[in-house]
């Protein structure tokens, strides 16, 4: 819509004759206006239609599987294999400044007296790939087993250092709250794919070490109408509160009471012309239909054993990342246009082995499965899967120096993610860091160039999905973004 158009839209009955020049009939009304200016809601069969009138470029992927691992995970320990700190363990990063360049750190360690590097105690493993190997912690040999289908990206950075601002900058665009998450700018754009279900759902898994607070604005859709923000699935008996109707309501109960709201909600637009009564309208109608929809996706009794088996023991407990990556699978398979899963406990401050192995106990077959369960079913060529944290970990120790238990403090300026499927190059390593994972040497990825490429795999020029807020036009990558060529197949 463009900005005539969607400020005329905006305004109310009242303000839009109140403002117009002259006389104008009453007999116009909000209907002449709105045929006028087009229905921006005018539904697919499959579902909503989002407001681009058609895609920039053919799309290599129909939606997105996001494996958020909340607290930022070590890639030194999981992906970025260096063993020239096993020669350098325990000498003062300071000591060398051509590597640590006077960098920002946190508050945590920029009191330490010394900043001593420290290796990874894990062995590393090589596996096959198009390239000569891929370099994976014993920790992930599930993962790593797929490294043929992976897509590892070890030069990823961001400017944020703390959490918050890491992840609201790692979902958003922005790290300052209150823009719409990438699964929203989706819905918006694209529109639902199942018209029973929403086009942006969100999952979380508890994790075994220091949890980080998580809000619901993570999955909000900002300054977008509301019905594109994230629906959290709970692990509880009803994944979705009041998805059962009270004792003694029927289904036409239900369906008459809706058509009441609407009616009165239809009557409120006509008076104030607000976007957000049609938001409460569309959602009203997408709750009446997932309560139908939700109990058969997350009734997993269907599955069959070899499946289950492949997600581990853990699909069997509701909430756990396993079961998680298995509604996710079932979540594609209806077209979801974007499914988020965060799983909680990677900010291993101190204790980072205790607490790395017991995570990677919890994921890594699951995210194995999940990867190999979309492509034997045909679906990871149209299926995009991404896999990281907010940033990543020191070279250095936080705390006293111990090389069986050490804990790492935060790290911007590289970090490892992985990507599968939807049209990435299967089977690479993509960018370097120095000797001591402290530094790129080699292709650098920021985060609005990851969301740039991924807003190309699924055909939009992210320099024109925008929506007009406040006068000016916003939009996921900001005024940023390069498109990563040397990831796409």
């Amino acid at each position: 819509m463009d900005p005539l158009a969607q400020y005329l839209h905006n305004l109310s009955r009242r303000q839009f004759f109140g403002r117009a020049v002259g006389t104008v009939s009453s007999a116009l009304g909000v209907g002449a206006l709105a045929s006028w200016l087009g229905s921006p809601r005018a539904a697919d069969p499959a579902g909503r239609r989002g407001a681009l009138e058609a895609l920039h470029f053919p799309p290599r992927c129909k939606r997105v599987i996001y494996l958020h691992m909340m607290g930022a995970p070590s890639q030194l320990d999981l992906f970025d294999h260096k063993p020239k700190l096993r020669e350098y363990s325990g000498k003062d990063l300071r000591k060398l400044p051509e590597i640590y360049n006077d960098q920002r750190v946190t508050g945590m360690t920029s009191g330490q007296s010394s900043l001593p590097l420290v290796p990874s105690m894990f062995r590393f493993d090589r596996y096959a790939n198009e390239q000569d190997g891929a370099f994976v912690s014993e920790l992930y040999p599930h993962t790593g087993a797929i490294a043929d289908k992976l897509c590892i990206v070890k030069t990823v950075h961001t400017e944020a250092i703390n959490h918050e601002p890491g992840v609201t900058f790692m979902q958003t665009g922005s790290q300052v709250p209150g823009r719409p998450a990438f699964g929203a700018w989706l819905s918006y754009g694209l529109g639902q794919g199942n018209a029973d279900l929403p086009a942006f759902i969100v999952m979380i898994s508890m994790g075994f070490g220091n949890d980080q607070a998580l809000s619901a604005r993570l999955w909000n859709s900002g300054f977008l109408p509301s019905e594109h923000q994230g629906v959290r699935f709970r692990s509880a008996a009803d994944p979705v509160l009041f998805l059962n109707d009270p004792q003694g309501v029927s289904r036409a109960d239900r369906r008459r009471m809706l058509d009441a709201v609407a009616a009165l909600n239809e009557r409120e637009f006509e008076r104030s012309g607000d976007q957000e009564v049609l938001a409460r309208i569309t959602q009203g109608e997408m709750a009446f239909r997932m309560q139908a929809s939700v109990p058969e996706l997350t009734d997993i009794r269907g599955e069959d054993e070899q499946t289950l088996a492949m997600y581990g023991e853990d699909v069997h407990r509701p909430g756990s990342f396993a079961r998680n990556c298995l509604l996710a699978r079932r979540l594609a398979e209806r077209d979801v246009r974007f499914i988020q899963i965060y799983h909680r406990g990677w900010d291993a401050h101190g204790n980072l082995p205790r607490e790395i192995r017991e995570q990677c106990r919890m994921t890594d077959r699951a995210q194995a499965a999940l990867v190999r369960d979309l492509d034997r079913r045909g679906m990871l060529d149209d299926t995009l899967v991404i896999w990281g944290g907010e940033f990543g970990r020191t070279a250095y120790c936080q705390g006293k120096f111990s090389e069986t238990d050490y804990g790492r403090d935060h790290h911007g300026r590289c970090f490892t993610m992985w990507l599968a499927g939807g049209g990435i190059r299967r089977g690479i390593v993509h960018g370097e860091t120095d000797e001591f994972g402290y530094n790129i040497v080699r292709d650098p990825v920021s985060v609005h160039d990851l969301h740039a490429t991924l807003l190309r795999l699924l055909g939009i020029d992210h320099e024109k999905l925008t929506y007009r807020f406040q006068g000016r036009h916003y939009r996921l990558t900001d005024i940023a973004g390069e498109l990563v060529p040397g990831i796409l197949a």
